[in-house]
């Protein structure tokens, strides 16, 4: 015989013993060494973090509010700790290519020492080479190889007038340039007096003319080639008079410097280019043009180094966290800045992304945020691939842009990723992108909650203490602390576990702080944990209020005295905002003779989801799996949920749809004062269901409001059993005898409990005990079988007359 008694009021809720703790609030309580609930999680990461084969970058997957950030941070900090330092990374001017920078890595500190010494040695430049191009020695030789250049180019000119002169033609300067004329008594002569000339004597003095002219043409030729030697004089004379400046201004920096032949060749290019452009110095030291000074700005800016990433003040592994993974916060990117209406840029506006900050150590990503950038995650996905980080515009590394920039040289890419994001991404990007698998293959997965045992309740217990100490919140008492146990367990929707939601955990205990501090208590109690629970529930619980008082004022109709048949009250439960609370729902079934057809009304109007469709399928064929194996099943039925307007998904309704549709078959009614949740596969066994706690503390609700008889109840799964957590107040009516919680096993034990029948077993030959609801329902069945059969078999003989009439009148 099964028991068919409520449960006791002590299964209703797993309490927790504050006698159990041996502390008196948390002040003293220890810290955790390490985390709880989650050594899989750990075991992963910890794998993941020190493996350093190419791939095996982390997914750290879980629900939001489990800890995930806080563990990884912990463990990061753990192993970066003894992680060596990165170099730092610097950005050279590159003398050959100005269009492709040079990368420079040095070891952490000296980056910015090298960029403090060039900065040092820019400002120092000025002054040197104005001095050394000012000098008296300077200045004299420039003026030598100028009055010597001259005097080569006008003693040039001169003998070549007195050759001419010497053959009866003068060398004359006009303004527009040298001309010959022919003389007489060594004067030149009019053209009056030339035009008077025999024409025999014309002749040869045009003749000598064109001979001297062809001869002046080829001295002026010489010319230019003159004054290219005096430039190249004067740049050697200039490169003469820096060469010690220089040499004595990088002296020092050389030295300093030795051992990095990168930096010593980099110092090479820079004194090579200050010598090579010696005379350019000397004519922008002392022109007046704004665009020289600006020339000069730009050739020292040249010699700076641009830092990139420093790690000057790193210890161990950098642990870097991109809050906003843009493609150029990731990857990095070359700013611009506008000159004259044109963009231009240089090296020095390269700018470092996080991948650079986090090379040599971590780089911690929210995947979600990182998928709803454009262009980041195959930003991310190319770095990881290529094991390098190659700076470039997305719009350029799409070929979209023809805009002139930078091509600095690619870095290398030695960086462990983890990211963190929720169970639906990592199956979605596992199942639809191929990379994905190949470059994360560690996944981290993090538990929602854990046992509840001895061991892990001491352990939880230093878990709420550390996060009140991090929340900076006053201590917790034992009673406080059971307290919040319970919640965890209610949290968790099983009383045998905890949950590991420290958000909401957290959030719980920072409310409870404060109505502690309003009460100027030293600790928080239990009392503080129930009233910040209270007020949390009240602050969420407008539209539960409403529904309630649609209950009670008749609006909507829910019935909790008397019987009916066909009508049941199911139970459901409403999500808003994170918050759950249930509440009763009618349902009503019809039964009329037909094919077998159980209509599902919410699937019809497509307000029923697949879930709640498969539950009325396997309803439907427990039917006729129990009471029509003989016979066909002659009925059509249909089932609805009363005062619905919304979609409707879930199973959890099919045990109260199969006991009104059995009512509705056996004409047997239902006590209103019941309702009813659970799920039925087809043998009649009903299966556990979720938010069994706020779908029982609902429907107390209305019973409350209504006033408790005594007789109210719900039932429930046994499976559910273990998941109770019920409010107080609902034990306490329990306890009393007020209200009733049932926990059945077989649609027949809801049955019994509902109709106050006994539900019937068939003997050895099959036969049903009378006044049993499985014999009603049988009855029912198979008188509706023999009305079908004997409908069918009088409509084929009305059919057979009416064609034989029809051959008749034919012939």
């Amino acid at each position: 015989m099964v028991d068919l008694r409520p449960l006791a009021a002590d299964r209703l809720r797993v309490r927790c013993a504050p006698d159990i703790f041996e502390f008196a609030d948390t002040a003293k309580l220890p810290d955790l060494p390490g985390g709880i609930g989650q050594g899989r999680a750990e075991e992963a990461l910890r794998f993941g973090l020190a493996m350093r084969q190419p791939g095996y970058h982390v997914y750290v997957l879980g629900e939001p509010g489990t800890g995930r950030h806080a563990t990884v941070f912990r463990l990061l900090r753990e192993v970066a700790a003894g992680g060596p330092v990165p170099p730092d990374l610097c950005y050279l001017h590159n003398f050959d290519d100005p269009q492709r920078p040079r990368l420079l890595t040095l070891s952490a500190g000296r980056g910015a020492q090298l960029r403090g010494d060039m900065l040092a040695l820019i400002a120092d430049l000025g002054p040197a080479i104005e001095a050394a191009l000012a000098s008296e020695t300077y200045g004299n030789r420039v003026e030598s190889l100028q009055d010597a250049h001259k005097t080569r180019e006008d003693g040039a000119l001169h003998e070549l007038g007195e050759a001419c002169a010497a053959d009866g033609v003068s060398l004359l300067q006009t303004p527009d340039g040298f001309v010959f004329a022919p003389t007489k008594d060594g004067q030149a002569m009019s053209p009056e007096a030339f035009d008077a000339l025999p024409s025999d004597t014309r002749a040869e003095v045009e003749k000598k003319v064109g001979a001297w002219s062809d001869r002046l043409a080829d001295l002026l030729e010489q010319f230019p080639g003159w004054r290219k030697d005096l430039h190249e004089a004067m740049k050697r004379a200039a490169c003469d008079a820096l060469t010690p400046a220089v040499t004595h201004l990088m002296r020092g920096l050389r030295e300093r410097y030795a051992d990095l032949p990168a930096v010593l060749g980099f110092f090479d290019s820079i004194r090579k280019e200050i010598l090579a452009s010696g005379s350019d110095w000397a004519a922008q030291e002392g022109g007046e043009d704004e665009g020289a000074e600006d020339e000069a700005r730009t050739k020292f800016h040249r010699y700076q180094v641009k830092l990139l990433v420093d790690h000057s003040a790193t210890c161990g592994a950098p642990v870097v966290c991109e809050d906003n993974p843009t493609f150029g916060n990731l990857i990095g990117r070359i700013e611009h800045i506008s000159q004259l209406g044109t963009l231009v840029t240089n090296f020095s506006l390269i700018r470092a992304g996080a991948l650079h900050r986090a090379c040599g150590g971590y780089l911690v990503l929210d995947v979600e945020r990182l998928l709803g950038q454009p262009f980041a995650w195959e930003g991310l996905k190319r770095a990881l691939r290529a094991r390098e980080i190659r700076i470039e515009p997305p719009a350029e590394a799409q070929g979209w842009s023809n805009m002139l920039t930078l091509e600095p040289e690619s870095i290398p890419c030695d960086v462990k990723v983890i990211l963190v994001g929720d169970r639906e991404l990592f199956y979605l990007l596992t199942e639809n992108d191929p990379d994905f698998p190949e470059l994360f293959k560690v996944a981290a997965d993090f538990d929602e909650d854990m046992p509840r045992n001895d061991a892990n309740v001491a352990h939880y217990a230093a878990l709420l203490a550390m996060l009140g100490r991090a929340s900076d919140l006053l201590p917790f008492d034992r009673t406080g602390i059971a307290r919040l146990v319970e919640h965890g367990a209610r949290l968790a929707e099983d009383s045998g576990r905890l949950s590991l939601e420290t958000r909401l955990l957290t959030d719980v205990m920072r409310e409870a702080d404060f109505h502690a501090r309003a009460a100027q208590l030293p600790a928080v109690g239990c009392v503080q944990v129930d009233a910040a629970i209270a007020s949390r529930s009240r602050r969420f619980g407008r539209y539960a209020e409403r529904v309630l008082e649609s209950m009670v004022e008749g609006t909507t109709l829910i019935s909790t005295t008397g019987a009916r048949c066909g009508q049941i009250n199911a139970l459901v439960v409403v999500e808003l905002a994170g918050e759950q609370f249930g509440h009763p729902v009618r349902i009503t079934a019809t039964a009329r003779l037909g094919e077998g057809d159980v209509v599902d009304i919410e699937r019809e109007t497509e307000l029923g989801g697949a879930i709640h469709s498969k539950g009325v399928l396997i309803l439907s064929a427990f039917l006729g799996a129990r009471y029509a194996r003989h016979q066909p099943l002659s009925l059509s039925a249909s089932l609805v949920f009363e005062q619905s307007y919304s979609p409707v998904e879930g199973d959890s309704a099919s045990l109260a749809e199969l006991c009104a549709l059995l009512s509705a078959l056996a004409q047997v009614p239902i006590r209103q004062s019941f309702a009813v949740t659970g799920s039925v596969n087809q043998f009649g066994e009903v299966q556990a269901i979720g938010g069994v706690n706020e779908k029982i503390e609902g429907f107390f609700d209305l019973c409350v409001a209504r006033g408790l008889t005594g007789e109210q109840g719900v039932v429930i799964p046994q499976a559910s059993v273990r998941h109770l957590m019920l409010r107080e107040d609902v034990v306490a009516a329990a306890r009393e005898g007020l209200f009733r919680v049932h926990a059945v096993a077989t649609v027949d034990e809801a049955m019994e409990i509902l109709t106050g029948l006994p539900v019937g077993i068939a003997d050895a030959k099959g036969v049903m005990p009378r006044e049993t609801v499985n014999y009603k329902v049988a009855a029912a069945l198979t008188a509706m079988t023999t009305a079908k059969h004997a409908f069918d078999h009088g409509s084929d003989g009305r059919h057979a007359r009416l064609r034989r009439r029809h051959d008749s009148s034919q012939e």
